[in-house]
């Protein structure tokens, strides 16, 4: 179980890249640019310890006292106090004019090492020492006269010396030739920021225009596909299910592209980045951030494994509750007629409760495992670090600047941990889907073929022994064998699920025999395009399906081939353009979904006209005439007359009034023919069409000598 499940997970990444590498051009440009933008962002904490190291902490580098005289000959910069020259230690240079004068032995016959030191909040300048390391202090505080600064070696007794205080611009002066410098640095640095944000929103509008794209994608392939589905497998999936598949299911996976991709690509750069700024940085540190990796990846594990259970139910019951939703919203006449409100509530309760106690036990394992979990190494390791370094010398241990870099870079490197952490949750809510989308999308179905140009057959039905079941060893239909030739019209009679509709189902091609033949014109539909089969068939259903949009369009349904004239020749055909012509848009009056602003009649004569329009050359009537009243049904007996004329007309039918002209009817019995004939031929026969006729006419009986047609 568990093999396969690995199986089925590693399928679904499979196919989840393919549809990625569709789009891989702007995927790579997208990742060169966000590699521009991470790098662009991550150099902030590596100029901040340049500023601080070279400039900002150099005033604690040594100094050397010489002469005024000694440092303008030297031109060499400088610092004037009291009129002597003060040389910061890194000012001199290879090709300076007396360079020589800063090596080791120079300095002592030129002059006396010093530093300037910050003491009890104020810089203060110390000379006389011959070391300068241990841990200072000042041991006089500030007031009149100098100051005197202490110091404190391990294993040594404390030292004094005279320390002289700075004035402000004094400590100004200091820095007079880092100030330059300074600020280039913070010029380049916000010109990085700058450029990563522009960087980051490119990359991101390209990410995620991708993503959508990718899931526009997806939706078209499982619309089309949907279409090549074999009917069988709507007979048992409600279409709440279906509908949560194409429109949750590819908007979870929308987040998995937009979102989680986004994240995990953005977060494992900014690592890598990371990484490499910390071992350019310090490589014991670096050395030491690396267990984070392991210890990360063991926690998301877990995380994945407990939350995977509970995200699959979830899903499930949100497409039980979608299913629900669409069946009540289409029954809700029959709902509130039989007072079942509160069943339907309860019923709605139950899914309801289970999808909140799954999607809280999910929230609980979120929470431990992510941002709790990562906060909290994150501070330790931080804490660590401080209280590891902060019991050194930070000049001897690890200068500050690259002290300040290193806490930064840590603080960053726990974000893109927690950004996939959060992002985990939709990960796993994508995979669920996606399992449930290529399902769908792996069921067998037949290609659409185009069926321009294929000549109109004439229209000679005939079924040779076929039996059919729906589910394999329970058959519906047994040995039925008819004929219909052109221009005919076949009555099938029977009481509910004597297989009349599965007949129909048969000759549209959405089911298969089990056994037999279905011809028509002499060739078995069972080798027949399915689109080149129905192209010359029509089909007017007991109740009449509407779509969305306007008359002329629920007669033509965008078939180039039906222009306005014909639409109207249609309905005038059939008698509907007189309550046509009297609504407010006449032939572009609003039809909202399913027609329900129009009457059954109403939807019925649209229907007519449809197949009127489209011409066809075998024509199935559903019960077309069950659901109206009698003086419609005249109307449409009418347009019945016009629409069969010269076609090939199965007639499915309760009330038998309407097929007495019938040139065949056939009397189904738990799926056999036990009856077949014309009206008057049955009524002869006295036998189970005899009966039900007259079950329908009140029990009347024909008078002795009076015709039964």
């Amino acid at each position: 179980m568990a093999s396969e499940q690995k199986s089925t997970k590693s399928s679904v990444i499979r196919r989840l890249t393919r549809y990625a590498l569709l789009y891989k051009l702007r995927i790579a440009a997208a990742l060169l640019v966000l590699c521009c933008a991470v790098g662009a962002e991550l150099a902030g904490p590596y100029i901040a310890k340049t500023i601080i190291d070279k400039h900002i902490s150099s005033v604690q580098l040594p100094w050397y006292e010489i002469s005024l005289q000694q440092a303008a000959g030297s031109g060499t910069p400088y610092v004037e106090l009291d009129g002597k020259a003060y040389v910061r230690n890194d000012w001199a240079q290879p090709g300076d004019q007396d360079a020589k004068l800063f090596g080791a032995d120079a300095i002592r016959r030129a002059g006396k090492e010093v530093r300037f030191m910050q003491l009890g909040g104020a810089m203060y300048l110390i000379g006389g020492a011959d070391r300068y390391d241990g841990n200072w202090s000042l041991q006089t505080g500030p007031g009149q006269g100098e100051a005197v600064a202490q110091v404190s070696r391990s294993g040594e007794a404390p030292q004094a010396y005279p320390a002289r205080k700075l004035s402000a611009s004094e400590v100004v002066s200091l820095y007079q030739y880092d100030t330059g410098a300074v600020f280039r640095w913070l010029w380049l640095f916000v010109g990085l920021l700058v450029l990563a944000g522009v960087l980051h929103y490119v990359q991101a509008y390209a990410l995620q225009s991708t993503a959508l794209r990718i899931i526009q994608r997806m939706r078209m392939d499982l619309m089309r596909h949907i279409q090549q589905i074999p009917i069988r497998y709507f007979d048992n999936t409600p279409i709440g299910q279906v509908v949560s598949r194409i429109a949750n299911d590819t908007e979870a996976i929308k987040d998995l592209f937009m979102s989680f991709m986004a994240t995990f690509v953005v977060s494992t750069i900014n690592i890598g980045g990371i990484y490499i700024a910390l071992f350019l940085l310090d490589f014991r540190l670096a050395l030491v951030t690396l267990i984070f990796i392991p210890v990360f990846i063991v926690v998301m594990y877990v995380h994945l494994k407990f939350s995977r259970k509970y995200i699959t139910v979830m899903r499930a019951r949100l497409s039980d509750m979608n299913a629900m939703i669409s069946e009540s919203i289409a029954v809700m006449p029959i709902v509130q007629a039989f007072r079942q409100e509160r069943a339907r509530l309860d019923e709605f309760e139950v899914l309801n409760e289970d999808r909140y106690r799954n999607n809280v036990k999910q929230f609980r394992v979120f929470s431990l495992s992510s941002r709790n979990f990562t906060g909290l190494v994150g501070a330790l390791f931080t804490a660590g670090t401080i209280w590891y370094f902060g019991g050194q010398s930070l000049q001897t241990a690890i200068s500050f600047g690259v002290f300040y870099a290193f806490i930064d870079y840590l603080g960053r490197f726990f974000q893109p941990i927690i950004g996939i952490f959060d992002q985990l949750m939709n990960a796993q809510r994508a995979m669920v889907s996606a399992e449930k989308v290529f399902y769908l999308l792996d069921l067998e179905g037949r290609e659409l073929e185009e069926a321009v140009g294929l000549p109109r057959p004439q229209g000679h039905v005939v079924f040779d022994n076929v039996t059919f079941g729906y589910k394999e060893g329970e058959p519906v239909l047994r040995g039925i064998t008819f004929e219909a030739k052109q221009g005919e019209t076949v009555a099938l009679v029977g009481h509910t699920g004597s297989g009349k509709s599965s007949i129909m189902n048969l000759l549209l091609g959405f089911y298969e025999p089990s056994s037999g033949s279905i011809r028509i014109d002499g060739a078995n539909i069972a080798g027949m395009s399915k689109q080149a089969l129905r192209k010359h068939m029509g089909i007017v259903l007991q109740d009449p399906f509407l779509f969305a949009g306007n008359i002329k369009f629920n007669v033509s349904l965008y078939n180039e081939g039906i222009d306005e004239t014909r639409v109207r020749q249609a309905l005038a055909d059939v008698g509907a353009a007189p309550f046509i012509e009297q609504l407010p848009g006449g032939y572009n009056e609003p039809v909202v979904e399913r027609g329900s602003t129009l009457s059954a009649g109403q939807r019925q004569l649209i229907s007519f006209a449809r197949a009127l329009a489209f011409d066809p050359a075998i024509l199935i009537l559903d019960e077309a005439t069950a659901s109206i009243d009698s003086e419609t049904e005249g109307l449409i007996q009418r347009a019945l007359q016009v629409v069969s004329e010269g076609r090939t007309t199965f007639v499915i039918a309760h009330r038998l009034s309407t097929i007495r002209e019938a040139d065949l009817i056939l009397v189904l019995n738990r799926g056999e023919i036990v009856e077949r004939g014309t009206h008057d031929e049955l009524m002869r026969q006295q036998g189970r069409y005899y009966r039900m006729y007259q079950l329908q006419k009140g029990g009347e009986k024909p008078a002795a000598g009076q015709s039964v047609g």
